[in-house]
């Protein structure tokens, strides 16, 4: 009776917080002549959290065909804006760019990411700035990216000859276990000079479910997260969830990092990247990065660097099998430039225009964050004429740009032709063309974007030349979306894999 008495007592003041909230602050606005942006009336309390539904991207991207490219919308006790095409988000993310500069408080920042301590869910200031500073310097740059190629080549070897051995016994590959294996090996290398796993198998497995798991729960809408008074009553059960997988996730990362302290004597002369880390854990401003900082690093890193550029390879290779013209258009360019008598090296593909307008277009219809992480507002601003409240939260549906009718002729084809002439040929997927914004822009663009462009021209370049690729038993290709922090295939891409290349490019020569 008494908790029935204070669950009442709870609902009732998010209630009239919720009233006050809508009515009094519109109310307040209408007064001084500042207007909002348009958006859905919602609910009251929850405002317009039931309307998402499970694909809040593709819900989104409706509501603004009828409520225009900037839309607000009241979620629970807080305030969204959802910014829908490129000039929109021009706006935000460049114009305004550094009022929008820091992450809102939320539930996947405190139980996934140790409280913040993390590099992407860091407020803007010394600590990201050292957090992103070392990764650049070390593992994500231009110049480090340089120096670990050799990691990526003879990881890849391995996989290449993984799927010539099941290709042999006429076994199946699965695509998104596959790239997740060799994806973490390729990052452990740097990180810990080790490959993560030794064999795939099912600790591999059970590592690219933790993966999604974790991509998926900071993707969802907690409802918690906008009407902070429930949120101890954790109605979807997602904090519970978070709590527990942040357990194994620790558990994965202090066994590597301990494991590493031990092996400290065999890289002297050679450290890697953690040991870059561990030795440079303060700046010039006096900020130090604690082992829990560094934990969540190697999360961010692992997560991130994994699932969302295996992602936009799977759809690629989904999109080619659905339309064999395209798959016969890349081989046809990569047997001229390459031949059929060696590997694919990455100082090829900018010779290969057709398979890297492919790969734009992959980072187009199906770019592997469909909604940026969220930013939220320092100060109340201005955009396009209406007011944005201080505290506001920002969602660049950055699925919905992609898909713009205005921008994109048949948006909803998978055409790389598009990218070779015409307006869209010289646009670049790394922030500064709003038009193609898989990896975000401005100051809190995703700090892998040079990594996540390298990987996915390396491996999906490879995967398509080294192979014919073709669905089991003449089975049907499901196209269904997945949506999370990074957009999955709803059914894991299952294909045979045929040799097409001489037999001596598979020899590893590394």
């Amino acid at each position: 009776m008494a908790l029935d008495i204070f669950l009442l007592r709870e609902l009732l003041a998010a209630a009239v917080l919720f009233f006050i909230t809508r009515y009094f602050i519109r109310a307040l606005l209408k007064k001084s002549n500042r207007t909002l942006p348009p958006g859905p009336k919602g609910w009251p309390v929850v405002g317009a959290l039931p309307l998402l539904g499970s694909m809040p991207h593709v819900t989104l991207a409706k509501l603004a065909k009828k409520y225009g490219p900037v839309m607000y919308l009241k979620m629970g006790a807080c305030n969204m804006v959802v910014a829908s095409t490129p000039d929109a988000a021009r706006a935000f993310l460049k114009t305004v760019d550094l009022n929008f500069s820091n992450r809102p408080a939320n539930a996947g920042a405190t139980h996934l990411a140790y409280n913040s301590q993390d590099m992407v869910f860091a407020d803007y200031g010394p600590r990201w700035k050292l957090l992103r500073k070392l990764s650049n310097l070390h593992l994500l740059g231009g110049k480090a990216l340089e120096d670990w190629s050799q990691v990526r080549a003879v990881e890849l070897g391995h996989v290449l000859r993984a799927i010539c051995e099941s290709s042999q016994k006429g076994e199946p590959v699965v695509v998104p276990e596959m790239l997740t294996y060799s994806m973490a090996n390729m990052i452990g290398q740097v990180i810990l000079s080790r490959s993560v796993f030794v064999t795939k198998g099912s600790e591999s497995n059970e590592f690219k479910d933790m993966v999604v798991e974790l991509m998926t729960f900071a993707g969802i809408f907690n409802i918690g997260d906008f009407i902070p008074s429930i949120a101890w009553m954790d109605l979807q059960g997602i904090e519970r969830e978070m709590k527990k997988l942040n357990k194994r996730w620790d558990v994965l990362l202090t066994k590597m990092m301990e494991e590493h302290a031990k092996t400290a004597q065999e890289r002297k002369g050679k450290p890697d990247f953690l040991d870059i880390i561990m030795a440079n854990r303060e700046n010039s401003e006096g900020e130090k990065l604690n082992l829990t900082n560094v934990k969540a690093l190697l999360l961010n890193l692992f997560t991130a660097g994994t699932d969302t550029s295996s992602s936009i390879i799977e759809w690629a290779l989904a999109e080619m099998m659905k339309n064999p013209k395209i798959f016969k258009k890349a081989h046809e360019e990569m047997d001229k430039v390459i031949g059929r008598n060696r590997r694919l090296q990455e100082s090829d593909i900018p010779k290969l225009p057709y398979f890297q307008a492919l790969c734009k277009e992959t980072f187009r219809k199906h770019p592997s964050t469909p909604l940026n992480l969220p930013r939220v507002s320092a100060q109340a601003c201005e955009i396009n004429g209406y007011y944005i409240p201080k505290n506001t939260r920002l969602s660049v549906n950055i699925w919905a740009i992609g898909r713009d009718p205005d921008v994109w002729e048949n948006p909803l084809d998978f055409k790389p032709e598009r990218f070779l002439n015409g307006k869209h040929a010289k646009i670049d997927p790394r922030g500064n063309d709003f038009e193609l914004i898989p990896f975000g822009a401005g100051r809190r663009i995703c700090a892998g974007t040079r990594m996540g462009i390298v990987l996915v021209g390396y491996i999906l370049g490879t995967l398509v030349h080294s192979f014919e690729w073709m669905l089991p038993n003449g089975g049907e290709l499901n196209m269904d979306e997945a949506f999370g922090l990074a957009l999955q295939k709803a059914v894991p891409l299952s294909a045979m894999a045929r040799p097409r290349l001489a037999p001596t490019a598979y020899v590893p020569k590394f």
